[in-house]
């Protein structure tokens, strides 16, 4: 599950200011087990074989990848991804899929409610922007792609 740290893209966010505000919040440490930095760089934060803290009742049966930004200089969401975020968020899933097979990809707003019952949980109906783009579409094609192998 992709989350953003809904931080301002003119503003770095580190690892450590991160572990802090979970901490702030009643976390024993940082809730994602991944989080990726402007410049690509990957910073593991929770073992895969401990369970996170970062999406309430998905937990159990989810990975969470946090990106650096979320949010445009103004405070208003936006995907603010860096070329170099992109290009390692991309290789984290597709080594992640490899590992867990059948798994799949999704953003933290597509674990809204359906309020409206229709099957798809629309704009309307996200709790939160997180993590300010679509990442379903995005990533469907190396979901299949992994699972034909």
């Amino acid at each position: 599950m992709i989350h953003c740290s809904a931080t301002r893209e003119n503003t770095d966010y580190s690892p450590k200011q991160l572990e802090s505000d979970h901490k702030a919040r009643g976390f024993l440490r940082a809730g994602y087990n991944f989080y990726i930095r402007k410049s690509g760089e990957v910073v593991n934060l929770r073992p895969l074989e401990q369970i996170p803290a970062h999406a309430r009742g998905h937990n159990k049966h989810s990975i969470g990848i946090c990106y650096e930004g979320g949010l445009d200089i103004t405070g208003q969401p936006r995907d603010t991804r860096t070329q170099a975020q992109k290009t390692s968020l991309l290789r984290l899933i597709r080594h992640l899929l490899i590992c867990f097979p059948g798994s799949w990809v999704c953003g933290h707003r597509d674990l809204s409610e359906d309020l409206n019952g229709d099957g798809t949980i629309s704009p309307d109906e996200w709790i939160k922007q997180c993590p300010s783009f679509n990442a379903i579409p995005e990533y469907k094609e190396l979901v299949y792609e992994l699972r034909k192998k």
